[in-house]
């Protein structure tokens, strides 16, 4: 039924709401590691490659291979690492609205398990320097998708990024906290939750937010107690389990795609590229959240987060099933 549903509604994939993007573009080296470093020790690693990455620029790179045109506004500085960034955007056919920014940008080192679990250790840089100046230069139409990550919220500029949220009129946000969900201060939580946004937490994230706010663990109670305290839609990805959706008088759990799993880095970006990629095409939530199963089940299979599918890729892989 999953596959039917998604064969019909892939072609059907155009802008029809805009799109702009708003986070980090970085640079992650990714190495196998046999097992987590421990205090002291002296591990050696295998490198897997050096890829672009961040949260925002696997986002917009998602959505530009499945046919949405959005606005990407992913600061880029003048090092060594920006440059890197900038030919690799170049190759995809992005750009981005905030660039030549004093500075360089941010690198994240990814520990790979045997297991494909990985673990991350970042190095900030221009991609969380956010200024009022660099807002300005955004122009954000009606009815837009609106993306932000918990990386820059949780950042020092997190503050000025919510004040130039609630200063938009008629928009979504779609925040994707990730593991920061537990640095984002009561008083901006609130005020990023009053801006409704559509969120979208993992297990481990839902399960954080549930002690936070005191919502039951259980996943049907924790989103419909979510739908009731906040108004405002959760999704919560439970990896080859599925992915449930809550909003105002409905909810549901859609089913994973069947995949082999050798790399988790770059899955829940995917998914809110496929999720986005979804609503910015018109479709309703459950169908979106179908799309992000797709599209998180092509990367985990793929080794690297810069792997997203093209339309045709999805297409192909999902064909005769």
């Amino acid at each position: 039924m999953n596959t039917t549903r998604l064969q019909a509604l892939l072609p059907q994939l155009c802008t029809q709401r805009p799109v702009t993007v708003v986070g980090a573009a970085v640079i992650d080296v990714i190495a196998e590691a046999y097992a987590l470093p421990w205090r002291g020790c002296d591990i050696e690693l295998k490198q897997q490659g050096v890829n672009v990455g961040g949260c925002a620029l696997n986002i917009a790179v998602a959505l530009k291979r499945l046919g949405i045109d959005a606005s990407n506004a992913l600061p880029l500085g003048q090092g060594v690492w920006a440059d890197i960034i900038r030919n690799r955007m170049a190759k995809e056919g992005l750009h981005s609205l905030i660039d030549n920014a004093e500075g360089d940008n941010g690198w994240c080192l990814a520990l790979v398990e045997p297991d494909g679990e990985r673990t991350f250790m970042s190095f900030s840089g221009v991609e969380n320097q956010w200024n009022a100046d660099w807002l300005a230069q955004l122009n954000i139409p009606p009815h837009s998708l609106v993306y932000l990550s918990g990386y820059q919220l949780a950042a020092p500029c997190g503050e000025l990024l919510v004040r130039w949220l609630e200063s938009l009129e008629n928009v979504t946000p779609f925040i994707d906290f990730g593991p920061r969900i537990d640095d984002i201060p009561d008083h901006l939580m609130a005020r990023i939750l009053a801006c409704h946004p559509l969120v979208s937490l993992n297990r481990q994230e839902a399960d954080i937010a549930a002690t936070r706010f005191a919502l039951r663990r259980d996943v049907k109670d924790f989103g419909a107690e979510w739908v009731e305290r906040f108004a405002t839609p959760v999704v919560v990805r439970h990896d080859k389990d599925g992915a449930w959706y809550f909003d105002a008088g409905t909810c549901g759990c859609i089913p994973a795609f069947t995949t082999t799993v050798v790399d988790t880095i770059g899955a829940g970006d995917s998914h809110a590229g496929g999720m986005l990629a979804g609503l910015a095409s018109g479709w309703p939530l459950e169908d979106a959240v179908m799309l992000g199963n797709a599209v998180a089940s092509w990367v985990v299979g793929h080794r690297g987060g810069d792997c997203a599918p093209s339309r045709e890729a999805l297409l192909l892989a999902h064909k005769d099933i």
